[in-house]
């Protein structure tokens, strides 16, 4: 597909895309994996050029513009490339109303480019958020999305992230990756402090140590999950869990996350507390040897 995509070639991409169907979760995945290659390639514009009706073709496209337009920097406002994505968007909108992929574009696109604490900006997220909410509730994604913009190095304040992940998880049925969210929440919140207090803050604390959070993301996710057919970003969430487990000591629980993460290891959340390689192999090596029978 790489191939064709660099000829030009779209076919693969919306076969591709056909097949996902209203699997939100991975539509969304393949969207932005497709995206990454499309940036600097044609085959995006290409396909909504020869088919401008196909919901396929405009949620790949606002997804390219969307990367594009934030190419040129955070914070510009409002722009002519940002306003092109936030159009492609409505439009994919429009012929598949169900599919919250749009509107997750639109939440990054807020995201990366409204004025710090600019309110009509916020009212805006708060529009498209229940517009996806109403497509799919539980939107892996939307939540993460919305979760980073809540972040105190984009737009949120104090302990509003926590606030919300928390508020969300209490809200969200178990079996789900979104009971996640205060750990990603957590891991931010220790990667500032760092980048902010530096050698006051020391890489010796840890804030995962007797964090309730930790052990409800292992009750509400991992021990009722689905073992059937895992989410498309699982490797990210399951990263975020190990991470928590392992430096609350909790290395037994983290064989069975590491195990299903396999050679996945994923910069962030490790590379937060160190060097990330080191880190996970060291922590997987403990995890492995106390499972051992």
């Amino acid at each position: 597909m790489l191939e064709d995509a660099a000829m030009g070639r779209w076919e693969g991409a919306r076969e591709l895309l056909a097949s996902t169907g209203a699997d939100w979760d991975r539509r969304i995945f393949r969207l932005q994996t497709l995206a990454r290659i499309g940036v600097r390639l044609t085959f995006a514009d290409t396909w909504a050029q020869a088919e401008p009706g196909s919901p396929h073709a405009l949620a790949l496209l606002a997804n390219v513009l969307a990367l594009r337009s934030m190419a040129g920097g955070r914070g510009r406002g409002l722009n002519e490339a940002m306003q092109r994505a936030w159009d492609t968007c409505d439009a994919a909108a429009r012929v598949l109303p169900n599919d919250p992929s749009p509107y997750v574009v639109m939440l990054a696109l807020t995201r990366f480019h409204s004025p710090p604490q600019d309110r009509e900006w916020r009212a805006t997220v708060k529009q498209v958020w229940r517009q996806v909410i109403e497509c799919d509730p539980w939107n892996r994604e939307a939540h993460h999305e919305l979760l980073t913009y809540l972040f105190a190095s984009w737009h949120g304040t104090g302990g509003e992230v926590f606030h919300w992940a928390q508020e969300r998880c209490a809200h969200t049925p178990r079996g789900l990756p979104l009971h996640v969210l205060p750990l990603v929440a957590l891991a931010e919140s220790h990667r500032q402090r760092m980048e902010v207090d530096g050698d006051r803050y020391g890489l010796t604390v840890h804030p995962w140590t007797d964090n309730p959070s930790t052990w409800q993301a292992w009750e509400d996710w991992w021990d009722c999950r689905a073992l059937k057919g895992p989410h498309a970003a699982i490797h990210e969430d399951a990263n975020y869990l190990a991470h928590a487990l392992s430096f609350a000591g909790r290395h037994l629980e983290a064989a069975d996350v590491f195990d299903a993460i396999g050679p996945y290891a994923t910069d962030v959340p490790w590379g937060y507390c160190g060097d990330a390689k080191k880190l996970f192999l060291r922590h997987r090596g403990w995890a492995m040897k106390i499972s051992e029978p």
